[in-house]
């Protein structure tokens, strides 16, 4: 199957850049570009883009607002959403996955990272792996008004899981894939990708990297000091 790629970003010179590499894979082709997040959306759903390399600057309607429409919009539900950013801003990556970003990549990475993202995301996978995107997540999550970063809302919502749905949940916090999750839980990959779309369902979590967020915000993953 092809996979059909949005580009998304302000800068010509990169969309150019990021077609060339894209329309170079045997098994993914560009099927549009966009300068801002409103075009980004509207193309999205005409040219049933699989993946979006989504810039998080753009005038008018950005990255992250983008996120949230294509996550809000039920039609777009096989839309997934890759944020390109500079790490420079760890909100605004936070921000990006809560809204429902299947991870996030930076601009400064080697053409074999992008491409590699591109095929997790449309995997359904989450692009969490590197120790340091976790630590960045635990790090903003650390940054409270004064209290642990805890949402008891979403503590309640953990009831709802099984003990192996936790167990589960805590493995995908730690940014592992479902093959690594079935060796360290020794379990077939198909009864753990079953336990994540159960969890993914009982949490309202629309991709898989929502579940992170979620697991840190529970209280479920703790965020540590290194």
């Amino acid at each position: 199957m092809t996979i059909r790629v949005l580009l998304a970003d302000d800068q010509a010179l990169l969309r150019s850049a990021f077609r060339v590499l894209v329309d170079s894979e045997p098994d993914m082709e560009v099927v549009g570009e966009a300068s801002d997040g409103a075009e980004a959306v509207r193309l999205a759903k005409e040219q049933a883009a699989d993946v979006v390399l989504m810039d998080i600057r753009m005038p008018g309607t950005d990255g992250l607002a983008a996120t949230r429409l294509i996550s809000a919009d039920p039609s777009l539900a096989q839309v997934r959403v890759v944020i390109l950013t500079t790490f420079e801003v760890d909100d605004y990556v936070i921000q990006s996955l809560r809204a429902g970003a299947s991870g996030f990549l930076g601009k400064g990475s080697e053409p074999e990272e992008l491409l590699n993202a591109i095929r997790v995301a449309a995997g359904g996978e989450a692009l969490l792996s590197p120790a340091a995107t976790k630590g960045l997540i635990a790090r903003f999550l650390a940054q409270g008004d004064g209290d642990d970063g805890r949402d008891p809302a979403r503590s309640e919502r953990l009831g709802a899981l099984t003990g192996r749905e936790r167990e589960v949940l805590v493995q995908v916090a730690g940014g592992h894939s479902n093959d690594e999750i079935a060796e360290r839980l020794q379990v077939s990959p198909l009864t753990v990708k079953t336990h994540v779309n159960r969890a993914m369902a009982k949490l309202g979590a629309r991709v898989r990297a929502q579940l992170v967020v979620i697991a840190y915000e529970s209280g479920l993953v703790r965020p540590r000091a290194d």
